[in-house]
């Protein structure tokens, strides 16, 4: 979730009370005629709503955000503040020139900095107090440039008070940042053309939007082609009852508003995105008897993708590829995804998709690719690629949990045995 966020115009419209004044004192009581709410879903989109109840819960969401919620800890579950992965050097290194304020009205659920980022133009959809942004400004360099928008005005202006003081302890001489007032499914009204960046990064954002998919036709348009969507979200283990998904404080804290994981995969399908890579999983644990009871037997998990914007002219099967080393921070070694980790000088068996997003991305310079595969990869070894990818994050849990074998990345080789 964060307070930060951009949360989109329809951000809650099935979930929440209908009336501001219920939203202070209102828990699950009640029922949805009597509360004003108005409610309706499809498999994996919730229905946009009347204008009426949208707008009474785009101003509950900015109040839960801007005004409830002043620092992390005053959050009820751990889901907007977990993260599977270390921070690099790199990213350790500038987070410390982030400025304190920016940095406790942070709520984010996972680490959205991914590789590779000199000189990119990047977009933070939901960017709040600016923390992502201000990092990223200092990746990029000062030729880059970082755009955040959020729908929460007071988010907005303590990012932009901060642009001074970032850019005289970066040492820029003008900015390579700017914050804007918007919402997530509407980014041109916001003046954001087609093809403009490199890169979109979301922090456990679109869980908070009721039109999933809306979110990622707009990230989708607005990428250059080869472009990639790198982002952290709150994914349930099934399809969300609609209790949890009335629930006032669920919603706010990242729950109610959780895609059924599955559903991710068929909705970057419709958009055009090449099939999401999985990067990183981390549990959620709920603090709170009341909503553990509400919650039932449903999972929650914060976990990491990376979506692609791959012409269609750069699938052309798989192939071998080479990791020429030198990334910052991932100098000799570059973990991908959970399925795949690619070793300076190390030669690797790619299916046509990773083959694909090698070739049509930022990354395509950092790689030596050829077509075709190995013959020890078509009969199967696992070790070098050629093994049954891992998409489910909870699946990915609990082999992160348990030991893998040492040969394979993270544990997740593929049968037992195979190595």
């Amino acid at each position: 979730m964060k307070a930060r966020r951009g949360v989109a115009r329809d951000a809650g419209a099935e979930h929440g009370p209908g009336r501001a004044e219920s939203v202070r004192g209102a828990g699950t009581g009640g029922s949805m005629a009597a509360r004003g709410l108005c409610c309706g879903h499809q498999p994996y989109i919730l229905l946009a709503v009347a204008t009426l109840c949208r707008e009474q819960i785009h101003q509950e969401v900015q109040d839960y955000y801007g005004k409830e919620l002043q620092k992390s800890e005053d959050l009820k579950t751990n889901a907007c503040v977990t993260s599977a992965r270390p921070l690099p050097k790199a990213v350790r290194d500038a987070l410390e020139c982030v400025h304190e304020e920016v940095v406790a009205r942070y709520y984010g659920c996972g680490l959205v900095i991914p590789e590779c980022l000199l000189s990119c133009r990047i977009l933070d959809l939901g960017c709040g107090s600016g923390r992502d942004c201000y990092l990223l400004s200092q990746l990029v360099g000062e030729q880059g440039h970082v755009t955040g928008i959020d729908m929460t005005e007071g988010q907005v202006e303590v990012a932009k008070k901060h642009i001074t003081y970032h850019m005289n302890k970066f040492g820029y001489r003008k900015p390579n940042v700017e914050f804007l007032h918007g919402y997530m499914e509407k980014l041109g009204d916001a003046g954001l053309v087609d093809e403009s960046y490199d890169i979109v990064i979301s922090n456990c954002v679109i869980n908070l939007t009721p039109d999933k998919k809306a979110v990622l036709q707009e990230a989708f348009r607005v990428l250059k082609p080869g472009g990639e969507m790198y982002f952290s979200d709150v994914y349930a283990s099934q399809r969300l009852s609609e209790t949890i998904r009335k629930h006032r404080v669920l919603w706010g804290e990242c729950l109610a508003g959780a895609l059924y994981w599955r559903d991710l995969y068929s909705i970057t399908e419709e958009v055009g995105f090449s099939p999401p890579c999985l990067v990183t999983a981390s549990p959620i644990t709920i603090g709170d008897k009341e909503l553990e009871g509400i919650i039932g037997d449903c999972r929650f998990v914060s976990a990491t993708f990376r979506l692609f914007k791959v012409p269609g002219g750069s699938r052309a099967g798989p192939g071998q590829v080479i990791y020429n080393g030198g990334i910052m921070g991932h100098e000799r070694e570059l973990v991908f995804d959970a399925n795949f980790t690619f070793k300076e000088g190390e030669v690797v068996d790619v299916d046509a998709e990773m083959a694909a997003i090698l070739r049509s991305s930022r990354f395509a310079e950092e790689f030596l690719i050829q077509a075709g595969t190995s013959a020890t990869a078509a009969q199967g070894s696992c070790c070098k690629g050629a093994k049954e990818k891992i998409c489910n994050p909870f699946q990915l849990l609990e082999q992160l949990a348990a030991p893998g074998p040492a040969c394979c990345p993270r544990g997740t080789c593929g049968p037992p045995g195979c190595c």
